[in-house]
């Protein structure tokens, strides 16, 4: 008599846990960036940072913003931290800014000690409840918002989206109303006609 094999579903039922982020019922909305007519304005929020300073999302017009509301317990936020950290790192000159959310119950106490654990390099304000609401109620962790220079959320993930989908969006938002470098305007057309 040969063996037969059992599949054992346990790696792909943890891969789904895992892509739905860590709250329980959740699906994965790893969007694409909207065009400009269907962008809304980001609501306006005033929180303080690690040096008690008010952060408002209106500080950061004229940049792409990638907000994300995070917690040091979540599984996926972990692994897309250092995503952003390199985002952060790769972007910052051209007008690109990483703002993370702590939505930690116990609020600095532990969020500090884990910033500085991993080392981020980037702006962390402490979230609200309230905040959270503005923003269409986030109800997972991570959730994560891109914002254009114009201060207009362009997509949204809810639970662990891929890099590529963070690198892309933010790539293309970063070349959004971005002038041309082609100088061809000031050309005189042959001939001398203008």
């Amino acid at each position: 008599m040969t063996p037969t094999r059992v599949f054992a579903p346990l790696p792909a039922l943890l891969l789904i846990l895992l892509m739905a982020g860590c709250a329980t019922t959740v699906s994965v909305n790893a969007a694409s960036v909207k065009p400009d007519k269907d962008r809304k304005p980001a609501p306006p929020f005033s929180l303080k940072d690690t040096d008690g300073k008010v952060v408002q999302i209106s500080d950061y017009k004229g940049k792409v913003v990638l907000l994300d509301f995070w917690a040091t317990w979540c599984t996926p936020c972990k692994i897309e931290i250092p995503w952003f950290m390199e985002l952060q790192r790769k972007h910052r000159d051209r007008g690109f800014e990483v703002l993370g959310v702590a939505m930690d119950d116990e609020g600095w106490e532990v969020v500090k000690p884990y910033a500085a654990k991993m080392g981020i390099n980037y702006r962390l304000i402490m979230g609200t409840d309230a905040v959270a609401q503005h923003y269409g109620g986030v109800d997972a962790l991570p959730t994560t918002f891109l914002i254009d220079r114009n201060g207009k959320i362009a997509a949204v993930h809810v639970g662990l989206s891929s890099k590529k989908d963070f690198e892309d969006g933010v790539e293309h938002l970063l070349q959004d109303h971005v002038p041309a470098s082609d100088d061809t305007a000031a050309v005189p057309a042959p001939g001398g006609a203008k």
